[in-house]
């Protein structure tokens, strides 16, 4: 697994100097300006990956109910002196950096039901039990969700998930589905902009704020079999706006073709193999269910992004973990691969 993890991030680091240039260039007067960062951020996520997985992975569930409080306490104070960017107010600064606490909320809340359902495992059959755990959500993902309703989506199915894991049953899924459809749907009718972007999914080429999406499923289209080659993507010249953020796969598609796009999913795929291969195997619940959160996250996230890429659903700004530009993103994932190594390296101990 740590050989997979490796590969997606030196990829994305390559793919990033290459869609990024153009942009780094016009912007910053440094066309590698946005590699760098990335660089660095990476590196800063190898050194918190390296550091997690040699720490017993039940100190970090220990930590779950203080990091959910925490999340809900950065949640909030974004809604109030969070820093604004390209209409989206997701950020804190912290003197010259910039941080995003919901990438912090999807690992705060992968330990914190781990560690809930953990304690209640003699418990956990039955609707009672399904909906103790969503109520427990509800407060993080109202706060995520009024400023990033991709990420409270992505918590909800972590969430989701997670029970299915732990409840033997069924049939309660059912009405679990039904209740995160309607969750979803009030999201969506609360702010008119999120119910534009339907609109816009449908019939992207009637409105202006379709501009992205048609440009990207040009890339697609353009990159063939086997791309137009490394470098020589036309679409991330000011076509695709912000293209080394959530629409990076396109650019993927246009430079390597339908074979490179291929072998990236197909390496996120063995990855999610891995860990729940991991997760199916682990000694103890805690491990299996911290597992299957990451697990959760990651599938969640990478076939959201593509289906947002490829229009088949409407655009939430999900970014491709390891390959869109994000230094939080990149450091809290390396840190979720840390958590899953520890599991790895420490699940010989005894049963709990």
């Amino acid at each position: 697994m740590l050989v997979l993890v490796v590969l997606l991030a030196v990829f994305g680091l390559a793919v990033l100097l290459s869609t990024s240039e153009y942009n780094g260039r016009v912007r910053f007067g440094d066309s590698a300006c946005y590699f760098k960062k990335q660089l660095f951020a990476t590196a800063l996520g190898m050194g918190v990956m390296y550091m997690v997985s040699s720490i017993d992975y039940h100190f970090f569930l220990r930590l779950g109910p203080v990091a959910y409080l925490i999340s809900m306490f950065l949640s909030g104070a974004v809604l109030f002196v969070g820093q604004e960017i390209n209409g989206s107010k997701r950020w804190l600064n912290l003197g010259p950096l910039s941080f995003q606490p919901s990438e912090f909320a999807k690992v705060a809340v992968i330990l914190f039901l781990a560690w809930q359902i953990e304690r209640t495992k003699k418990a956990t059959r039955g609707f009672g039990f399904m909906c103790r755990t969503i109520l427990t959500l509800l407060p993080i993902i109202g706060l995520v969700g009024s400023n990033n309703l991709s990420t409270a989506i992505i918590i909800l199915g972590i969430g989701g998930i997670l029970i299915f894991v732990s409840n033997p049953g069924y049939l309660e899924f059912i009405g679990l589905g039904s209740a995160g459809a309607g969750f979803i749907a009030v999201f969506l009718a609360a702010e008119s902009y999120r119910l534009e972007r339907l609109a816009i999914w449908r019939n992207p080429e009637k409105y202006e704020k379709g501009f992205q999406t048609i440009q990207g499923l040009y890339a697609i289209g353009s990159g063939g079999i086997f791309g137009k080659g490394f470098g020589n993507s036309l679409q991330k010249l000011g076509f695709v706006p912000e293209a080394q953020n959530d629409m990076i796969f396109s650019i993927v598609c246009e430079e390597t073709g339908i074979l490179g796009a291929f072998l990236v999913l197909f390496l996120f795929g063995l990855l999610i193999w891995r860990l729940c291969v991991l997760a199916l195997n682990c000694r103890d619940l805690k491990g299996t269910l911290l597992c299957a959160g990451i697990m959760a996250h990651m599938s969640i996230q990478v076939v959201l992004n593509v289906a947002v890429v490829t229009n088949t659903i409407p655009n939430t700004g999900i970014t491709l973990p390891f390959v869109s530009y994000g230094g939080t993103s990149v450091v809290f994932l390396l840190g979720e691969m840390g958590l899953a190594l520890s599991v790895s390296s420490h699940r010989q101990g005894r049963i709990t």
